[in-house]
């Protein structure tokens, strides 16, 4: 009898393992973005909204930064065994600008409610937060530049469009602003992981609330994904036309996750006609530069630099 109770014991626990392997494909689960395992805790509204990595007097551009889906608008740039963003540690003394970060309820599962927010809520409260913060530094007519991870590729495209559009000149400025996105692992045309992502809620059953909605966004065939895309192509071809320069540069992962593979392929993440550059990592770490001797930080800080120099000649 003793040796059967072992034996169930054992067994429970190699299905328990098994299922979190199912979920988050490794043991213990990594906490990453992409990892859509429920989160360990709830984030705070604290972490929401623009946050400014660093002040600079004489800046000549604002340089945004938005975190992707279950991302953080500090974490998601911050590389394992640091403490701080790279955005704040490693740029401040190579450009003459102003650091932000933008967070957002991007969590499709939580412990008690998920956000119900579609993408254009996301985008409309970017457009709405960021519009304030230039208003409140006095900083209205800066130029501005826009790096993107994953999902938040999808959430600027859209702000810069309801921007576009907007009756309000403190709301259009953010577009009448605008001079170049760097877009990092962004699903232009969908990613895989949708579906994918919809497992760890019915596996593991630890989550009371699933916001769908960003999960639908992400499907190939998605609707609002592709109209998105083509206004948002549109919008950059016309502005050309015109005479106006908006640079745009696409970085894609070279790495796959064991098992899962490349969260957002080449073909998604990059856009036809603009540059498009890999970085030797996963979608997760693709983002997470430890020091400036990193080739990715390098390339990187290259276009930024490249386009803040233009910037303050006046030639762009």
């Amino acid at each position: 009898m003793d040796r059967l109770r072992k034996w169930r014991s054992r067994r429970k626990s190699t299905v328990i393992v098994a299922q979190k392997g199912h979920n988050s494909l490794e043991d213990p689960p990594p906490r990453y973005e992409t990892d859509l395992s429920p989160p360990a805790a709830d984030p705070s509204a604290s972490h929401y909204g623009i946050k400014v990595l660093h002040a600079d007097p004489s800046a000549v551009v604002d340089i945004c930064f938005i975190h992707g889906l279950t991302g953080d608008r500090e974490k998601t740039w911050t590389a394992h065994g640091h403490s701080t963003p790279w955005p704040q540690s490693l740029l401040p003394s190579r450009l003459p600008a102003r650091i932000l970060t933008y967070g957002y309820n991007a969590h499709i599962t939580q412990k008690s409610v998920a956000s119900s927010n579609r993408l254009i809520n996301h985008a409309q409260n970017l457009l709405t937060d960021l519009s304030a913060d230039r208003g409140f530094e006095g900083a209205v007519d800066r130029p501005l530049i826009f790096v993107v991870h994953s999902l938040g590729g999808l959430v600027c495209k859209k702000a810069i469009l309801l921007s576009q559009n907007a009756a309000e000149p403190k709301s259009r400025s953010i577009f009448d602003c605008l001079k170049g996105v760097v877009f990092m692992g962004t699903p232009h045309r969908g990613a895989w992981m949708a579906d994918w992502a919809k497992t760890p809620a019915s596996a593991l059953g630890l989550v009371k609330s699933t916001n769908v909605m960003l999960l639908d966004i992400l499907q190939r065939d998605n609707q609002l994904l592709d109209s998105i895309q083509v206004d948002f192509l549109t919008m950059i071809r016309r502005l050309r036309e015109s005479g106006r320069r908006v640079e745009i540069s696409c970085f894609y992962e070279e790495l796959p996750f064991p098992v899962v593979g490349k969260i957002v392929n080449e073909q998604s993440a990059t856009l036809d006609g603009f540059d498009a550059v890999s970085i030797y990592a996963n979608h997760r770490d693709m983002v997470r530069f430890a020091s400036d001797e990193d080739p990715g930080f390098r390339r990187v800080l290259w276009q930024l630099h490249d386009w803040t120099s233009q910037i303050s000649t006046g030639e762009f």
